[in-house]
C-alpha cells in the first residue's frame, strides 16, 4: 500500500531556476534530483489541482501549494500558462468514489473524443490501470471522490509495474495527458 502513495517528491523555486529533489518517477526529466533552468520549460499549468510543468516532452509536478509562485515565476521569465488537461481526470472518473449518471459518463466520453480519443481505446486504457487505480483510491484510504488524474496514475501503475513496463506506461500516460483538441 504504501508504494502506491509516493508523493509527487520537493521542489524549490528560485528567480530562473526550480530545484526538484526526491521525484518519485523514473524516468522523468527530473527523476530523481535535477535542477531546471527557467529557459528549458515550455509551459506550465497552474489552474488547477498539482501544478505541472512541461519539459522536455515530459510533465514534471510541483505542489499546488507553490501556485502563486509559480505564477510569479512564469511571469518573471516569460513562460507560458496553458490550460490542465483533464484526460487522465476524465478517463479515471470511473474510479473515484463518487456515482456518475450515464448521461456524465456520455458527456465525458465525449470530451476524450474530442481530444481525439475513440472509444475502444478509452475502455482499453480503462481496462489496463481500473484494479490499480481501485487500489489506489480506496485500499489506500484516499477515498478520492472528485479529481484523480496523471500524477495519480502515475503513482499507482509505478506500484503495479517492472522498470521496464513503467517506462513505456509512463511515456504513453505523458503522450495522453498532452493530446488535445483539433483546432
Amino acid at each position: 500500500m504504501k508504494n502506491l502513495l509516493c508523493g509527487i517528491g520537493k521542489s524549490n523555486i528560485t528567480d530562473r531556476q526550480i530545484q526538484f529533489s526526491d521525484y518519485p518517477f523514473e524516468p522523468s526529466y527530473v527523476y530523481p534530483n535535477k535542477t531546471i533552468q527557467a529557459n528549458e520549460i515550455d509551459s506550465m499549468s497552474v489552474d488547477f489541482g498539482i501544478c505541472k510543468i512541461h519539459i522536455a516532452d515530459d510533465i514534471v509536478f510541483v505542489s499546488a501549494v507553490k501556485k502563486e509562485e509559480l505564477k510569479e515565476f512564469a511571469k518573471n521569465n516569460k513562460i507560458e500558462l496553458t490550460e490542465t488537461s483533464w484526460n487522465w481526470d476524465w478517463i479515471l472518473e470511473p474510479y473515484l468514489d463518487t456515482e456518475f449518471t450515464k448521461e456524465s459518463e456520455k458527456r465525458v466520453l465525449e470530451k476524450l473524443i474530442e481530444n481525439g480519443f475513440e472509444k475502444k481505446e478509452v475502455d482499453k486504457i480503462r481496462v489496463e490501470v481500473g484494479k490499480q487505480m481501485y487500489k489506489y483510491n480506496f485500499d489506500t484510504m484516499l477515498w478520492d471522490w472528485c479529481s484523480l488524474g496523471l500524477s495519480d496514475v502515475l503513482s499507482a501503475m509505478r506500484a503495479k509495474y517492472n522498470e521496464s513496463e513503467f517506462r513505456e506506461f509512463y511515456k504513453r500516460a505523458i503522450e495522453i495527458d498532452k493530446r488535445k483538441k483539433n483546432t
